[in-house]
């Protein structure tokens, strides 16, 4: 029979960081490298597609599918947290999420134009499958560590994560350079996409083996429990009314995780759209190389970050990786050459890691006392998603109008600005306001 961990032990606190190394090959893989190379090759510069009777490029396209995939995702996530907290096992639902989302990531083998449907149905999935999973993983932080323990096994998680990624990123890199022509290289990208889907199966069972299941109580599912997940975020929103810091905490991160993410998402394609690299080859063989920095630097950073939040304190932390964003900004609106991105990637990577890290232990340390972590933590996470979905959609429909990546990244400086001047607001303590 298996024993049950204690919260804080070691073995349960690094099961719950290796679900990071499981599934961070869809974050590297599918969103940030090869599968936006993949992308580029099916279509020209500038080249539009039909889809529902309009014409549309191929960066708007891919864009708005992103946008639609975090919608599903912020309206399903607080029914099924809601539904995971009444028949108190939480793991199940995770499963489900991670099963979706490598079953799909293996169905991006088959993308193409001539099927967009599908292929934008197969990629959509892969996003739901991906971030739903997430909201039940964050939610076992506080049921698994200790509040001094935060910091460090979040970061533990994300450097695991790219780690892992950075593997099997360089088994797919191997995959592609050794390909004879064009068309083997293109198959060996949808091989990767396949593997990928295996690695986050396999690896996660390491984490389910020693998460705690929940409290099961055998209660039947029934209509009302549907929506058991808004009226418990709605409960939330009502507590953080009494609880100054971590609304206001909240508001701050509700913005600049509006621009962070939406510039992770976006960082390939508009390198793969807007820097002069060559020839196709050296197009992507530099957009690689730029991911492998991002991923690399991005262990360090996150290790930095934890170092100079125990020191200096959370939110004066994120206050100076938020000011590093902005200018990040900045810089790629001018950015035209190889050089100019290789750049960026290590300064992308060093607050990547840090800012994700750190605003989820943030956000952990200033919850009241409660077991009803699922509910708070589906409330962070349906937070960040209509973030996305507003910063996605955003960026998209100025990429539409103007033509341009470059005129919508600077957009989003202004996202970083407010979400500086509001983590300013935050007070020290609970009792100032």
């Amino acid at each position: 029979m298996k024993t049950i961990l204690p919260k804080g032990h070691k073995k349960l606190l690094n099961a719950w960081a290796f679900y990071d190394w499981a599934n961070s090959v869809y974050s590297l893989t599918i969103v940030s490298a090869v599968f936006p190379i993949f992308y580029g090759t099916l279509f020209l510069k500038g080249e539009t597609i039909e889809v529902f009777g309009a014409e549309i490029r191929s960066t708007p396209l891919i864009n708005y599918a992103t946008t639609i995939g975090f919608v599903i995702v912020s309206v399903a996530s607080p029914i099924l947290s809601g539904i995971a907290d009444y028949i108190g096992n939480k793991k199940v639902f995770m499963k489900f999420f991670n099963y979706i989302g490598a079953l799909s990531c293996v169905g991006l083998y088959w993308f193409s134009k001539d099927h967009i449907y599908i292929s934008l149905f197969f990629y959509i999935m892969a996003l739901v499958g991906y971030w739903g999973s997430i909201v039940f993983y964050n939610s076992y932080l506080p049921d698994i560590a200790f509040s001094e323990q935060h910091d460090r096994i979040s970061a533990k998680g994300y450097s695991l994560g790219y780690i892992g990624s950075v593997i099997l990123l360089i088994i797919n890199l191997a995959m592609v350079m050794m390909a004879k022509n064009e068309q083997a290289s293109i198959e060996a990208m949808r091989y990767s996409f396949i593997m990928v889907g295996i690695w986050w199966i396999l690896f996660s069972q390491i984490s389910y083996y020693y998460l705690p299941k929940g409290n099961t109580t055998g209660h039947k599912i029934t209509k009302d429990v549907f929506f058991k997940g808004f009226k418990e975020i709605k409960q939330v929103w009502t507590i953080m009314s009494n609880n100054i810091r971590l609304k206001k905490y909240l508001i701050a991160f509700f913005v600049y995780s509006m621009a962070v993410q939406t510039v992770m998402l976006v960082a390939v394609y508009f390198g793969e759209q807007e820097i002069n690299w060559g020839d196709d080859g050296e197009k992507t063989m530099g957009l690689i190389i730029s991911i492998l920095i991002i991923q690399l630097v991005a262990v360090l950073g996150a290790i930095i970050t934890s170092r100079c939040s125990e020191r200096f304190g959370n939110i004066k932390t994120l206050i100076v990786i938020n000011i590093i964003w902005a200018f990040i900004c900045i810089y790629a609106y001018f950015m035209t050459e190889s050089i100019h991105f290789y750049v960026a990637a290590g300064v992308v990577g060093l607050v990547m890691g840090g800012v994700q890290a750190l605003s989820r232990s943030t956000y952990s340390k200033f919850l009241p006392e409660t077991e009803d972590t699922t509910s708070f933590f589906s409330f962070y996470d349906v937070t960040e998603k209509i973030g996305i979905v507003i910063g996605m959609a955003i960026y998209a429909t100025v990429d539409l109008v103007t033509g341009s990546m470059r005129n919508a990244t600077m957009f989003l400086i202004v996202f970083f600005i407010i979400g500086i001047i509001l983590l300013f607001r935050v007070p020290k303590s609970d009792e100032q306001e």
